[in-house]
Parts: structure tokens; C-alpha cells; sequence
């Protein structure tokens, strides 16, 4: 009977070094799997890290729309005033242009009124050399005859009633 008591032993030990041979192989064949990794985690781990980097950029872009719309608001505010600016002056040169015109015709008009006024004037003063001329005459005329240098009624027989003489122009009386 000595081997059933053997053969349990070793049954029991059998089975023992069989608990023992796969414990021992579960531990490494865990370790070998802890160290290949299922790809699928990678990918989770990958797309997680992606996901907060696009919404650290997200809030940027953000962020920089907003600035940016404050930014086209003042632009846009910028420019509606320099329009009303370019429109005012557009008007006001408009009006400049109309009282320029209006005063280049003014000129226009008062150098026609100037020019005719000079030359009446100058007419008249040709006028009045001629009556001056006229005038220093006669009063000359009238000095001679006044002095008696000059006597129309002892004329000689040959001159005409009108003064003109066919001899001397001149007759002096002594």
C-alpha cells in the first residue's frame, strides 16, 4: 500500500508544480503583455491629447476672433467717420467752386465795367485836350485882339470873310 500513498504524493505534487509552473507563467506572460499595449489604447491616448490641443487652440482662435471683430467694429467706425469727413468736404468744396465761379464772373464783369470805364476815360480825356486845345486857342486869339496885335477890320481888300488872307496870314499893326 505503500503506492497509492506515493502515487497521492505524488499526484499532489504533480499538481502543486502545475499550480506553481502556471502561476509563475501568468505573471510573465502578464508582464510581456504589460509591455506590448494594445494599439487601440495608444489611438484613446493620442486622440485625447489632439482633443485638448485643438481646444487650447479653439479658445485662441477664439479669442483672437474677438479681438478681431473689436478690431473691424473701430475700422468700421474709422471709416463712417472718414467717409462723413470726405462727404463734407466734397460739399464744401463744391460750394467753394460754385463762389468761385460766381466770383471769377464778378471779375470777369467789373473788368469789362473797368476796361469801359478806362476807355471813357480816355475819350474824355482826348476831349478835354481838344477843348483845352480849343480853348488856349480862342483865349490866345482873344489876347491878341484884345492887345490889338491882331485887328480883323483893317484887313487888306484880297481876304475872304472867313479870316483866311491870300497874302499874309498875320497882319501886324504897328
Amino acid at each position: 500500500m505503500e503506492t497509492p500513498d506515493t502515487l497521492l504524493y505524488v499526484a499532489g505534487g504533480a499538481f502543486l508544480l502545475g499550480w506553481l509552473v502556471g502561476k509563475i507563467g501568468a505573471y510573465v506572460g502578464n508582464r510581456f503583455n504589460a509591455r506590448k499595449r494594445d494599439p487601440r489604447d495608444d489611438r484613446i491616448r493620442n486622440l485625447d491629447a489632439e482633443l485638448r490641443i485643438a481646444q487650447t487652440n479653439s479658445e485662441k482662435a477664439q479669442e483672437t476672433a474677438a479681438h478681431l471683430k473689436n478690431q473691424l467694429a473701430d475700422q468700421k467706425e474709422l471709416v463712417e467717420k472718414r467717409d462723413a469727413l470726405i462727404t463734407e468736404q466734397q460739399q464744401t468744396m463744391a460750394e467753394l467752386r460754385r463762389d468761385l465761379k460766381d466770383s471769377v464772373m464778378k471779375t470777369r464783369e467789373l473788368r469789362a465795367e473797368l476796361s469801359n470805364r478806362a476807355a471813357e476815360n480816355v475819350k474824355s480825356e482826348v476831349k478835354l485836350r481838344e477843348v483845352e486845345t480849343e480853348l488856349s486857342v480862342a483865349q490866345a486869339s482873344t489876347d491878341l485882339l484884345a492887345t490889338g496885335v491882331l485887328d480883323y477890320s483893317v484887313a487888306p481888300d484880297g481876304e475872304d470873310d472867313d479870316g483866311e488872307s491870300h497874302g499874309d496870314p498875320l497882319t501886324a499893326v504897328t
